[in-house]
Order: C-alpha cells, then structure tokens, then sequence
C-alpha cells in the first residue's frame, strides 16, 4: 500500500486526511511504530484510529486516559472470584505451592485493552491510547514498555510479547506536556484544523440531504471562525466534530442558506463554553457570512 493508497482508501472510510497526515499514518505502518497525534479537540485524532482499523480490516481497541488509571485498568487484572472458588474446590486436595500455580494462570486473567492488543490473532488489532495526556506520569512510565518493544511484563506469568504488532495511535489535547520518553517511542504529527476544501469534503461526506449552498457556507463560516481576527473573539475554536453538528442541526431546521438569526440560535451547537455562545451576536454572525473580496 502507497501513500496515494492509503489516502483513498481512509476517504473511503469516510475519513478526508491531508498528505502528511497519510504520510505519518503511513510510515507508522511501514516501520511498526506508534503514532503519536496532538491537536485541539475535534481535529479528528480519534476518528483516524476509527476508520484505519476499517480499512486495514482490524479490530479497534481503545484505551480512554483519565486521571487516576492504574495499569490493572489498562493491561489486566486477575479474576480473583474464579481464583477464589478454584482454591476452595481444590483445598487439602493438593500442596499449596501447587495451588497457587494453577490459580495463576491466563485462563483466569481478565484482559483489558493493551493485553488483548498483543494477544490479538493476525493480522492483528488497532490499540488506541485516546487523551493520554489526562494519565498521570506513572502512567506514562507504565507504558514505555509496551510502545519501545510491544510487550508488557506480568509478574505471575512472565513477558507478554505480541503475536501480531498492533498499530498504535496515541491521541493527546496537550492539557499537559507528555514526557520525552513517551515522544521518542512514537512517530509525531501536528493535527491542524482542516482547510476549508477539506472541511467541505468532511461535512459533504457526514451529512446526506445537505444543500450545496449550505455545505459550503457552514465550511466558510466556521473556517473565518478560525481564523484572525475572528477567533481572538473567542476561547476555543469549533472542531470538525461540531462542524458536522451543526451542518446536520441545520438540516433538520430545513434550512437552506445561513442568516445572521439561525447562526445565533444555534451557536450552542458550535461553542460549549458560555462566554463563546454570548460572543456569537448576530452583529458578529453578519460579519463572518459577509462575503469576502476576491
């Protein structure tokens, strides 16, 4: 599979990358490294994840990062009720050395998501590490083992390596700065907010019954949104995922073409944060829908 490939084959799936998007999604393929993706909300990091396991005809397994996760969460944990009947239907029947032996066996592990990535049969799973940037350090260090040599260490049973190498995409908001030795694991991408081009293809893709007029409006509104001197105004800009909201939103007012009214009414949609919605006038929204010199 090329790069050009690649490219097809994620629009396909409904997913519009750039070429260097495709070119980082590519090498991570091609060289079995995890892939590393930053941006603001809604670029689309997660959704890459979703539509490479589509095409490449894996399964998806996703790991969601929040403060607090331990490893148990993340790799595995013993099922220690069926541990717990084994050693009671097996007491004074055999020594205890051999108890615990068998009471430490796979069949008695409970596999959470990177477990079952490495233990995934060919041609193996897609492992999403979703907002690891909300994990704490220990948990950045807990996981260097399994992105520099695709294998975890279980104390009971030994070295877990992988059958099939998973692909790995890491996704972070940069609510905080991830440690160096987590980046030098990974291959890096940017994840920028589309060009307008690429968001109309996106909102086209996503929203069926969508005018032409409105897909491109809806495209342009939020691309000048973005963009200065517009997005000083505000305190985070809309990501793809609301772009797509709203274009549907709007179809189901059965609107046609945006107006100043209809883009206040549904700024809720576009903004989640109270002071963004109470910026959006309808002063503003005029602004922002009035056309553009050539």
């Amino acid at each position: 599979m090329s790069i050009d490939d690649l490219l097809q084959s994620l629009q396909s799936a409904g997913y519009y990358a750039d070429r260097r998007l495709a070119t980082a999604a590519f090498l991570a393929l091609r060289l079995q490294r995890p892939l590393l993706l930053e941006g603001e909300p809604g670029v689309g990091k997660t959704e890459l994840a979703k539509a490479l396991a589509q095409v490449l005809g894996r399964e998806l397994l996703r790991l969601q990062c929040y403060d607090g996760l331990e490893h148990r969460d993340a790799l595995y944990e013993w099922n220690y009720a069926a541990q717990l009947l084994h050693m009671r239907a097996a007491e004074g029947s055999e020594p205890v050395d051999t108890l615990e032996r068998e009471v430490y066996q796979e069949r008695y592990l409970i596999r959470r998501p990177l477990l079952q990535a490495l233990q995934a049969p060919a041609p193996g799973a897609v492992l999403l590490i979703d907002e690891v940037d909300r994990a704490d350090e220990p948990f950045e260090a807990f996981l260097l083992e399994y992105l520099g040599e695709y294998q975890v260490s279980i104390p009971e049973i030994g070295v877990v390596r992988a059958s099939s190498i998973p692909v790995t995409i890491l996704t972070s908001n940069r609510t905080r700065e991830l440690h160096d030795a987590v980046r030098r694991r990974c291959l890096y991408h940017w994840l920028d907010y589309p060009d307008r081009e690429r968001e109309l293809a996106i909102v086209r893709a996503r929203v069926p019954g969508l005018g032409e007029q409105l897909a491109s409006q809806v495209a342009q509104f939020v691309w000048r949104l973005r963009s200065q001197p517009f997005a000083d105004a505000f305190q985070r800009a809309p990501g793809i995922a609301e772009s797509v909201e709203w274009a549907r939103a709007l179809v189901a007012l059965d609107r046609l073409s945006l107006d100043p009214e209809v883009v206040q009414d549904t700024a809720g949609i576009l903004f989640k944060q109270r002071e963004d919605v109470a910026a959006l006038t309808t002063d503003l929204a005029a602004d922002l829908l009035r056309p553009q010199p050539a």
